[in-house]
């Protein structure tokens, strides 16, 4: 072996190795008893599954000093984040977010992932959940599952940047800073309420879906999967990887096709429909803790052209927004995952709230 061919491999394996450098996350379910929804109606047993990294560490007081809570995006789970540009660049030693030093929490929300969800068996009889509701099943997983009474910072990506929001105004005092990405401070509305009625008028109207009750998939959940393709990148990055009209084909139909094999119609209408309530802008003097929202300008979920962030930004009292220009490195809605697109901001977020 030549020692260039040495000493590229040496890089790679390095790089490797430095993605993975932090420790393997624990998996764990909380089960809340008799779980009441904001809909009215009650689950006997709600499951909610976590992955956890780090230990909590306590003052003198009692208070919770380290923890962190990691929401995230419509469909996806806490999973999402165990991968080299957001784990890899967050996790490790001496990085952001170091598992030895932080307490850091990943749940599945409500009807994600491992978490209580309509596919299990209730399917459309499953109960009728909100982001209120999400966001209450993350506290308690925190205060009675886990003994947390306060996080060092709450942070979350698309859905889970909602959720951020709704975090500093339902308890304001239970966190340190906020980091909100890939979201508006708004009720879903426009383009953003549009795609999502796209895909919740697909499901239900589809004769195969059979108010819930299929055997095998409908065919609108590749309806879903397209509109997911659709809207998750920027124009730039989906012309370079489908530059005619055959390769196009070809690209949609791999990712639907490998969509549909891991997907619930069910699950995705339940998911995508959970936004109804979500309205933080009546409460926006309510936020006291610092908080940083970042967006990025290709996102076409939350287009920097409404001027939404900018303008509400304005109340938080603690409040700072940033939109990232499109570059090479941004993936349009999916530069929330992309940690070293803005890591450097959680930094400063992370020395701007430092508890005294």
């Amino acid at each position: 072996m030549t020692r260039s061919c040495s000493l590229l491999l040496f890089l790679a394996l390095s790089a490797s190795l430095a993605a993975a450098d932090y420790p393997a996350p624990n998996e764990s379910d909380f089960i809340l008893k008799d779980f009441k929804f904001t809909s009215g109606e009650t689950l006997p047993e709600l499951r909610l599954h976590y992955r956890s990294l780090g230990k909590p560490i306590k003052d003198a007081q009692g208070k919770t000093q380290n923890a962190v809570l990691i929401t995230h995006g419509t469909t996806g789970s806490g999973a999402q984040f165990i991968r080299p540009e957001f784990a890899g660049e967050l996790f490790g030693p001496g990085q952001p977010l170091d598992a030895t030093k932080f307490f850091i929490v990943l749940p599945d929300g409500i009807g994600h992932g491992k978490s209580s969800k309509p596919s299990d068996d209730l399917h459309a009889k499953f109960p009728r959940y909100g982001y209120r509701d999400m966001v209450e099943a993350q506290y308690r997983l925190l205060t009675e599952g886990l003994g947390v009474n306060h996080t060092r910072l709450v942070m979350g990506t698309s859905m889970g940047g909602m959720h951020t929001w709704m975090w500093g105004e339902l308890h304001p005092d239970f966190m340190d800073a906020l980091m909100p990405l890939a979201s508006l401070p708004t009720q879903i509305s426009g383009r953003n309420r549009g795609w999502r009625r796209l895909i919740i008028d697909a499901i239900r109207n589809d004769p195969a879906w059979d108010g819930g009750d299929y055997k095998t998939q409908p065919p609108s959940l590749r309806t879903a999967a397209e509109m997911l393709w659709f809207m998750s990148s920027n124009p730039v990055l989906r012309q370079k990887e489908a530059p005619s009209l055959t390769k196009t084909d070809a690209v949609l139909d791999h990712f639907v096709d490998d969509y549909v094999k891991a997907a619930d119609a069910n699950d995705v209408l339940y998911a995508v429909e959970a936004s109804r309530d979500y309205d933080p802008g009546p409460g926006l003097e309510k936020i006291r803790a610092p908080l940083l929202a970042i967006n990025s300008a290709d996102d076409l979920i939350n287009p920097p052209e409404l001027g939404v962030l900018e303008r509400e930004i304005k109340r938080v009292p603690n409040g700072r927004a940033l939109v990232l220009p499109l570059s090479e490195k941004t993936r349009g809605h999916g530069s929330h995952t992309v940690a070293a697109l803005w890591k450097d901001q959680l930094v400063e977020l992370l020395q701007r709230s430092a508890p005294l």
